[in-house]
């Protein structure tokens, strides 16, 4: 949920530098099931204008209807929303109303904090009641640092209310080793998923960012020389480069790194090759390296074009990096999402 909260602390700071005010929205608490669980959040303008959303569509227009007191007062509020009389999910949502106003700080510790790729937290003071009791209201924690996102700012050490707590890891990273037709599908689908796309192209090659929809850097490089910088258990990295000797040696190049997942596209017999020549460069290499190295990349979806084997290589990624094992919901028993956040 980081890129999310990312994208609503960048539209705040620009709604703030004109001069305009904002309201975030968050769900705090969940009774029964919902499209999203507790910790979504989106964010009003005063012009009526959303950014994200807490539900699938059907929630937002009373939220929006509901964020006019706080414009009008500046007053926070709990808005609930049953969706079991109006859409069937079985679930009653508690909201949490305010304004987006951050103390003195906060824009700037947040970017230093994604930029360092540290996490940090958000805590929501709320009741499980609609209403306005004095004292509702956020914090986001970075390192020792409290950051009241409201105003006037709340008091935290003596605030009665229940506290939901909320830790973010930083934004899912995806790098993209190689610049063909294949790699411009893997990095839409990976940015559609709120993914950060790093391309990584040779030298040699005539490509841009601007050939990359949604990409977040691009970069010219070699085997040689590349600096695989920021990669940690929230990165995930694939090998497309479609050369052999080429994959061997980005991979060589990985060794000393610590990504979540290391994908590689070919058959099985490529694999096989490539890791037995990459054992032997790298005959110290640990197991828990090449644990996490899957290839063939994705998963068995039946997928033949370009875009479709794009959906399945991110498909295995969310699956492995979030411990699930791949079925049809319709085959699993109990809840859908998991009880963690």
């Amino acid at each position: 949920m980081t890129h999310e909260f990312k994208n609503i602390v960048e539209k705040a700071l620009l709604t703030k530098q004109k001069g305009s005010k904002s309201v975030l929205a968050s769900v705090v608490a969940l009774d029964g099931s919902s499209y999203r669980r507790p910790g979504v959040r989106m964010l009003i303008l005063e012009n009526g204008d959303m950014v994200g959303a807490v539900s699938g569509g059907c929630v937002e227009k009373e939220v929006r209807l509901q964020a006019q007191t706080v414009f009008d007062t500046g007053v926070s509020k709990i808005m609930t929303y049953d969706g079991r009389y109006r859409l069937g999910c079985e679930g009653v949502l508690y909201i949490l109303l305010e304004l987006f106003h951050p103390e003195e700080g906060f824009f700037e510790e947040f970017f230093r904090c994604l930029k360092e790729r540290t996490h940090f937290e958000i805590h929501s003071f709320y009741e499980k009641e609609q209403g306005q009791p004095k004292g509702l209201g956020s914090f986001v924690k970075i390192e020792k640092n409290l950051y009241s996102i409201s105003i006037p700012a709340l008091s935290y050490e003596a605030n009665p209310h229940p506290i939901f707590k909320q830790s973010m890891a930083p934004p899912f990273k995806l790098v993209i080793v190689g610049a063909e037709h294949d790699a411009v599908k893997l990095c839409s689908f990976g940015a559609l998923a709120g993914w950060e796309v790093t391309i990584i192209a040779s030298a040699k090659e005539q490509k841009s960012i601007e050939n990359f929809n949604g990409a977040f850097a691009l970069v010219s490089t070699t085997p040689e020389t590349v600096a695989f910088e920021g990669i940690d258990d929230q990165t995930a990295i694939v090998l497309m480069t479609h050369n052999f000797a080429n994959d061997l040696r980005y991979l060589v190049a990985l060794k000393n790194t610590e990504p979540a997942y290391i994908g590689l596209l070919g058959p099985s017999k490529r694999r096989e090759d490539l890791l037995n020549q990459f054992i032997e460069y790298c005959p110290e290499i640990d197991d828990a390296f090449l644990e996490r190295i899957h290839g063939p990349a994705g998963l068995n979806i039946g997928s033949e074009t370009p875009e479709e084997i794009a959906i399945s290589v991110v498909a295995e990624i969310l699956a492995f990096t979030r411990q699930q094992k791949p079925i049809s919901l319709s085959k699993k028993t109990g809840k859908i999402h998991n009880t963690g956040l």
